[in-house]
């Protein structure tokens, strides 16, 4: 059942199958759990301190000597030191939604790691090539948190067209089908995240994951109401009651959740500050964007953390609809894996 792929190469991974650094679900139990059953799993440090980083590093250590990434938000204050943790602790890759300084992906390079940044546009797989990425992860619209506007099956190869490292697909995946189906389409394997936080080994309460279960595909929708940029998430009663929220409601509540996961990551009111203005400067966001940036992750830990569904986000790639068990992470890989050898072998016989 190995399927080797330009993108298993670069990663040295057994299978073209990428658990993707969902915040506050991919600790490090669940990526050693991935990359022990031959999949690439990437640590969620952007929602962690840096300390909480290199702990999460030592955690995986222990427990499997294949390779796994670490995910990071270049805009923290500590984002440098980030980048010299992981070449220090020689992780195989990183992943990041927006790219670092050209510095930064030069140090990481000259390093050896892998640098792989998940986008939502061609005009963005072309900019983050330019600027040195190794690989992409192509997220159509169908993915869970920070989405973009054009599906998978029409992005991935418009993308596929325009760049030639190596693609991973997110959004809309869950099974062997879909693994066959975006190697059609262009891609050399898959990014998940809301299957994996599906799993036994994903943190997240169980009364949170029942939510999932239970959640049709079309009660899963995009709101640009927690930061202003487009979100894909459940719709729930907190959702509706953001949507009706008056403007100078979303204001304080923005600076609120700032403050609070500024001190929640070791930061300081001025590095807060500083970051805001890096991220408002660069031009990928506008001011209302900005200060509303930490929104999402406070929201988020509400329901992935502390167990109530109902008093926080809950971030979910449409695929979670039709998601109905909980399997072993192991179980989970072995079975789209087989999904797959099975696919290939019905289409290569005509029976479907």
């Amino acid at each position: 059942m190995s399927m080797n792929t330009p993108l298993t190469d670069l990663l040295g991974c057994r299978y073209p199958i990428i658990q993707t650094a969902m915040g506050w679900v991919a600790d490090a139990n669940l990526v050693a759990a991935t990359s022990n059953a031959g999949g690439f799993g990437f640590l969620a440090g952007a929602v962690m301190t840096l300390e909480e980083i290199e702990q999460g590093i030592a955690a995986i250590k222990a427990k499997t000597d294949a390779p796994f990434g670490v995910n990071f938000h270049m805009y923290v204050p500590f984002a440098e030191d980030i980048v010299d943790l992981c070449v220090a602790q020689r992780v195989k890759a990183v992943s990041y939604s927006r790219s670092p300084s050209s510095q930064s992906v030069e140090k990481l390079k000259r390093a050896g790691i892998v640098c792989i940044p998940t986008v939502g546009a061609k005009k963005h797989a072309v900019k983050a090539v330019e600027m040195g990425a190794d690989a992409l992860v192509i997220q159509g619209s169908e993915g869970g948190g920070h989405t973009g506007s054009v599906a998978t099956t029409v992005l991935l190869p418009e993308v596929r067209r325009a760049v030639s490292v190596p693609l991973a697909a997110a959004g809309g995946f869950r099974d062997g089908a879909g693994l066959i189906a975006a190697r059609a389409l262009g891609a050399d394997g898959i990014a998940m995240g809301t299957r994996f936080l599906l799993t036994q080994e994903s943190p997240v309460p169980g009364q949170t994951k029942a939510v999932y279960i239970d959640t049709a595909p079309e009660n899963i929708v995009v709101s640009t109401r927690l930061d202003g940029l487009p979100q894909r998430m459940i719709a729930n009663q907190y959702l509706a009651d953001l949507m009706h929220a008056s403007n100078a409601g979303l204001l304080a509540r923005a600076i609120k959740n700032g403050i609070g996961f500024t001190r929640m990551t070791g930061g300081s009111l001025s590095g807060m500050l500083g970051s805001a203005w890096k991220m408002y400067r660069s031009g990928n966001t506008t001011l209302g964007q900005t200060i509303m940036a930490a929104n999402a992750p406070m929201m988020i830990q509400e329901a992935m953390v502390n167990g109530h569904p109902s008093e926080g986000i809950l971030p979910s790639g449409q695929v979670a609809g039709v998601i109905d068990d909980l399997p072993a992470v192991a179980d989970l890989i072995e079975r789209i894996m087989r999904e797959a050898d099975d696919t290939l072998r019905a289409l290569s016989s005509h029976s479907v």
